[in-house]
């Protein structure tokens, strides 16, 4: 090999070397252990200077690092886990005594026509034919019933003209015995919830029975008519029977967890009614119970299938326990229709009480009068509103001043 060729060899190989050397040094700082490259990591993010001249800034928060996946969530707080363990706070109920006293007032405030009207006729001076003829058909309209509205109007016309009356008080007076006698204060409105024994001698609970149609708010009342018995010191479980309507025995067991009282529900729709009623007084016997309350499916009282059904339903408590009371509600802003209701549930479940809902808004009071000298049956309960403790036993005292007072 000549001079010039390793000159020029020289040239061109210590560069390349060089280049090789250097490139294979970078590639060597990028590799980790193992061979594997690692990420480019960023350069840190510098904290915010301090204002200009103030010396007591705070110190710039740390930049938050992302929490690894499954690393597991911070624990509750101790009182969070208390919270979590701590029982629902059931409802005390409104005590029975002082709802009594709201039955004139929700009455008085509803501005009930009748009593109005009534009023009115006879406070004028003389009495013509005509007035009584107003008289008549304003007790007609607030669906008294014929019956009864005649034993008024003649009991009226005859203390007015033997007695003389012209002043509004007296008249007010006279008026409110004759409606009170209508009603009839003498029936016996109590409630039979005091649990019985069979002919052996074995404690059961009293049972009771709830039937109407639909929309009268039957299921409400039952709820509500827990709430009485609880705030009475009664133990109570539910038997949701209502197995047509879907939404039945949610709401039924809602109402009863407000007050701590237990619901019997199947676990289907469509369920044999009848199955879950014994189920239900088989539970509080078990249970030792003071009352089982059955709500039952809203049916017409011209389907004769549902009205079947609604005795297959009574026979097959009856084989369980005696029924203590069968209660069926009505709405009073039905009227005349009510009555027919009436009727047809009386024959097939045998009533022994009915419950009013919905007074307080009407000015068919009347159906009171009517409903029990139809059927021989009083009224128990009424519904003053749509609060949860707004069903109150029925007053007839404070039922005739409500329609009376001014």
């Amino acid at each position: 090999m000549d001079q010039d060729t390793l000159n020029t060899l020289l040239a061109v190989g210590i560069p390349t070397v060089v280049v090789v050397t250097v490139g294979t040094l970078l590639v060597t700082l990028r590799r980790g252990r193992g061979g594997t490259t690692t990420q480019d990591v960023p350069p840190p993010v510098p904290a915010p200077e301090a204002p200009f001249g103030d010396p007591q800034a705070p110190a710039a928060t740390p930049v938050p690092v992302d929490t690894p996946t499954g690393t597991a969530p911070p624990e509750a707080a101790p009182d969070d886990v208390a919270e979590l363990d701590r029982p629902p706070v059931l409802e005390v109920p409104a005590p029975v005594a002082g709802r009594l006293t709201r039955l004139r007032d929700r009455l008085s405030r509803s501005g009930s026509p009748l009593g109005a009207r009534l009023l009115q006729v006879l406070s004028r001076d003389h009495l013509t034919e005509d007035d009584w003829d107003e008289l008549e058909e304003t007790l007609l309209l607030a669906d008294v019933g014929a019956g009864p509205t005649t034993e008024i109007v003649d009991a009226l016309r005859t203390r007015v003209r033997v007695e003389g009356l012209r002043e509004p008080g007296q008249v007010r007076a006279v008026l409110r015995d004759q409606l009170l006698a209508i009603v009839d204060p003498t029936l016996d409105r109590s409630l039979h919830t005091d649990p019985g024994t069979t002919a052996e001698g074995a404690a059961v609970p009293a049972v009771v029975l709830v039937v109407g149609v639909n929309g009268t708010g039957k299921t409400t009342t039952v709820g509500k008519l827990a709430r009485v018995l609880v705030a009475e010191g009664r133990t109570v479980v539910l038997g949701a029977a209502d197995t047509f309507r879907a939404a039945a025995a949610d709401q039924l067991e809602t109402w009863g967890s407000r007050v701590g009282v237990r619901t019997v529900r199947s676990d289907k729709d469509g369920a044999d009614p009848a199955s879950v009623a014994f189920d239900a007084v088989r539970t509080g016997k078990t249970e030792a119970v003071d009352v089982v309350l059955v709500d039952t499916a809203g049916r017409l009282q011209n389907k004769a299938g549902l009205m079947d059904e609604l005795g297959k339903i009574t026979r097959v408590l009856t084989r369980e326990a005696p029924l203590a009371e069968v209660l069926l509600v009505l709405d009073a802003t039905t009227g005349q229709n009510g009555l027919n209701q009436a009727r047809v549930f009386a024959e097939v479940a045998g009533v022994t009480g009915i419950v009013l809902t919905k007074l307080d808004g009407t000015a068919k009071g009347g159906i009171v009068v009517a409903v029990q000298r139809e059927l021989g049956v009083p009224v128990k309960l009424v519904g003053l509103g749509e609060g949860p403790d707004d069903l109150a036993p029925f007053d007839p005292e404070a039922f005739v001043d409500g329609l009376l007072a001014q």
